[in-house]
């Protein structure tokens, strides 16, 4: 296995993809940023593959392959998905969000610091952003270190106090005036006093009284009736429509479980359709295969038109 660190030339090109995207995000040009992210992605992965001896063709296998050989961690894995799945999303379907590009940078800035940890060969300074934030908590620090503590300027002048004398101690005695009385006493009991009053005053503009209680009445009554009809024909809409049929558009994984880590149950040609059972959620959907149920990734299926 090559153990060699991962050279000076792809690690520049690591750097650069990164920066092209804080660009494009910076540019609000979401779609480019998202892609660009993907790319820096699969070169990142491809680095790894080289490096450890893993041969996988799709960029789903060789992250799944880099994770079942301990080369990185579950949440590394995660976030890997993650990326190349924004990835695909902006070059498919042209996303073009804002929070799935922001996505995007945030993930692929994580990883790439602890790509530059793991498998560079030396420790690399934070990004530009997380620089910016040590230099203000520095100088944060410095702040509070040149500035005395309110303890040490009373401990200060507690001594100066004893120095003087007890005579002068008791000159320094503020004398009583009478019962002083706290503002934020005064707050805490008006304050509930006005809330009730507005309460108050909303209950009687919504019910003006008892004379129009009985008008009242009668259009929440009819109200209540309408909607449960319009319940029942949306559920004998929903009970009538057809089940989704889908196949694939590429060899696709069935696992499991709905992980990528779970173990395969088996494979799918391109154009098979798959017995749809439900949608587990946005990214994964159950079906069943060989008499079991297992979990396919719905980026790689196609709906079938009826």
């Amino acid at each position: 296995m090559n153990t060699d660190n991962i050279n000076t030339g792809s690690w520049e090109r690591i750097q650069n993809g990164f920066q092209d995207t804080e660009r494009l995000l910076g540019q609000k040009r979401y779609n480019e940023c998202m892609i660009r992210a993907r790319q820096t992605l699969e070169f990142m992965v491809k680095c790894l593959c080289e490096r450890f001896d893993v041969s996988e063709a799709t960029l789903v296998d060789m992250i799944d392959a880099l994770y079942e050989n301990g080369i990185i961690n579950k949440t590394t894995c995660e976030h890997y998905h993650k990326i190349r799945m924004i990835g695909n999303k902006a070059v498919h379907e042209e996303d073009n969000l804002a929070y799935n590009a922001g996505q995007a940078y945030h993930l692929l800035s994580q990883e790439i610091y602890t790509f530059a940890n793991d498998f560079t060969g030396k420790k690399k300074k934070p990004l530009p952003r997380q620089r910016e934030d040590i230099s203000r908590e520095d100088a944060s620090s410095r702040e509070q270190l040149s500035r005395p503590s309110r303890g040490s300027a009373s401990r200060s002048r507690g001594a100066v106090s004893r120095a003087g004398g007890s005579s002068s101690a008791r000159r320094r005695r503020p004398r009583s005036s009478g019962p002083v009385i706290d503002p934020g006493s005064l707050l805490k009991i008006f304050i509930p006093i006005a809330i009730i009053i507005i309460l108050i005053f909303i209950i009687r503009l919504v019910h003006p009284g008892d004379e129009n209680g009985a008008e009242t009445t009668a259009p929440i009554e009819l109200e209540t009736i309408a909607p449960t009809e319009e319940a029942t024909t949306e559920e004998n809409t929903t009970e009538a429509a057809p089940a989704k049929r889908y196949r694939t558009s590429d060899t696709l994984n069935v696992r499991s479980e709905p992980s990528t880590s779970a173990s395969k149950l088996g494979q799918l040609a391109p154009g098979t359709e798959v017995e749809y059972i439900e949608d587990y959620d946005d990214t994964w959907v159950k079906i069943t295969f060989e008499g079991q149920e297992g979990y396919v990734s719905k980026e790689y299926l196609e709906l079938i038109a009826e």
